[in-house]
């Protein structure tokens, strides 16, 4: 990202003061093409900026919290707290996810489930 396009982002996060808001165009910049519509930020995206900064710098010290503690000269429980303030945030990606209906019926049509067993994964009851 060059210098232009990291102050518009920052001047825009300055100008928004987290309220929610949508992106109504977006422009491949390597091509002439330009795709409207209403386009929610990521969740990472949302976050203040002072927050964006505090996550690129974890993931910098591969999760070190004792490196984060040198970083920005806070204690351990500051930056305890406010990964727990931040992660409250963040939609947290599903780890189990419901299989799709292709994905039963695939199973069901091989013999790995019973109809049963199919039906309770449709119903989401496992």
């Amino acid at each position: 990202m060059d210098g232009t396009r990291k102050q518009d982002w920052q001047a825009l996060t300055e100008l928004t003061q987290g309220r929610p808001m949508v992106v109504e165009r977006v422009r491949l910049t390597d091509r002439d093409i330009a795709i409207e519509g209403a386009f929610e930020l990521p969740k990472l995206a949302q976050l203040a900026a002072e927050d964006q900064v505090f996550v690129a710098a974890f993931v910098r010290s591969h999760g070190s919290i004792k490196e984060m503690e040198q970083v920005f000269g806070v204690s351990y429980p500051t930056v305890k707290a406010r990964l727990n303030r931040i992660a409250g945030q963040l939609e947290l990606v599903e780890i189990n996810p419901a299989p799709s209906r292709s994905e039963v019926l695939e199973r069901l049509k091989a013999g790995e489930i019973t109809a049963d067993q199919a039906v309770a994964e449709l119903e989401g009851r496992k």
